[in-house]
């Protein structure tokens, strides 16, 4: 009983990570794409690149990197966040986002 305990824990824990990073991933990957709508929805309504990026980094999160690229009457704003946070998020796990939104007169 204790050799086939001490054989199968190995492998459960490594489902268990695997399902936790697989979450955590899901999440950066819909916190991404928000933070890209907010930052499009500001920028359409005529805010500049620096409140662009502020309110897309209140909704991202730490660690989140934006872009913002403006092409007449276009905007595009794209947002990369790392999967995992703290002591984890210079680990090369990133989900990213982009929205597109046309610039109001």
């Amino acid at each position: 009983m204790t050799a086939e305990l001490a054989l199968a824990l190995p492998a459960v824990v490594l489902v268990l990570v695997a399902v936790l990073t697989l979450a955590a991933a899901a999440s950066a990957q819909m916190r991404s794409a928000d933070a890209a709508r907010v930052g499009a929805r500001s920028a359409a309504i005529g805010e500049d690149d620096a409140a662009v990026r502020s309110a897309a980094l209140h909704v991202a999160g730490d660690g989140a990197q934006v872009v913002v690229v403006r092409g007449d009457p276009w905007v595009e704003v794209q947002v990369t966040t790392p999967v995992v946070g703290g002591w984890l998020s210079g680990a090369p796990l990133r989900a990213s986002g982009a929205a597109v939104a046309r610039v109001e007169p």
